[in-house]
């Protein structure tokens, strides 16, 4: 592909001349603009729902999350699992038959809080979907998918854990990291089979914090943690006659050693 870029047109009758394209590096497109910066205090209602396993990170990431949006002045609320909060109180795990009404009570908690005034964030640590995958392993009752994939359609940011954090027990009716990776595989068939839009962070501490907080920055249009792309330094200069980009350079030589090592000799 070629490309002519005409001179600014001038009050004179001489014509454009057309510039030469640069041979060594193609027309680089205008880069967007940075998100703008919104002030905390905004008419914002944005859902993020945390989706995975037993032992996967969920309310770790959720309480962290609700920290730092909160010192960046965001007003955030946090609907924790009913279903824990539920085996703790009565100190067994659900039945069959307890499931629909684990599942309605989780769904009913999210949607009160986005009705909340004022509330500009809310962190949902799980959602109907979790219960109604445990209803499918623990009782092979797949039929709470279609009211818990209705409520999840509805969310605005879904956060799946990654499963690169080692599995903790912690006395509450858990079943190990089989259990958790069957999870995980239900959750993906259920939100791919139907189409919902899901990210998956992975890291552990900072590192899954950052990530997942880039991704909410994205879905709001300003930057909640810097960009560790945007942050790497660039290339060195370097004299070229032609584009005086060092990206280019970089990239041309990585081309010939790439080329170099696929034709030896």
């Amino acid at each position: 592909m070629t490309w002519a870029w005409s001179s600014p047109t001038r009050s004179s009758s001489s014509s454009r001349r057309a510039r030469r394209p640069r041979p060594c590096c193609q027309r680089r497109p205008v880069p967007p603009r940075p998100p703008r910066d919104l002030e905390p205090g905004r008419c914002v209602t944005l859902t993020v729902c945390l989706l995975g396993g037993e032992s996967s990170g969920k309310s770790t990431l959720a309480l962290a999350l609700q920290g730092h949006l909160s010192a960046l002045g965001w007003s955030v609320a946090l609907v924790p699992e009913h279903l824990r909060d539920w085996c703790i109180r009565h100190g067994r795990a659900p039945q069959a038959h307890e499931q629909a009404g684990l599942a309605q009570e989780q769904a009913r908690q999210i949607e009160q809080a986005r009705a909340s005034p004022g509330v500009e964030l809310v962190l949902a640590d799980t959602s109907a979907l979790m219960v109604a995958a445990y209803s499918e392993l623990y009782f092979n009752d797949p039929g709470l998918y279609a009211h818990a994939l209705g409520q999840q359609r509805g969310y605005d940011v879904n956060l799946l854990m990654g499963l690169d954090l080692p599995w903790v027990p912690d006395g509450l009716f858990r079943d190990g990291p089989a259990l958790r990776e069957a999870t995980d595989r239900i959750l993906r068939r259920e939100l791919d089979r139907t189409g919902i839009a899901y990210h998956t962070v992975y890291g552990q501490g900072q590192e899954r914090l950052q990530a997942a907080l880039r991704i909410i920055g994205h879905r709001l249009g300003t930057v909640l943690v810097p960009d560790p792309v945007a942050a790497r330094p660039r290339q060195a200069a370097w004299v070229c006659e032609r584009c005086s980009d060092p990206d280019c350079e970089h990239r041309l030589f990585t081309r010939l050693t790439d080329a170099r090592s696929v034709n030896p000799g």
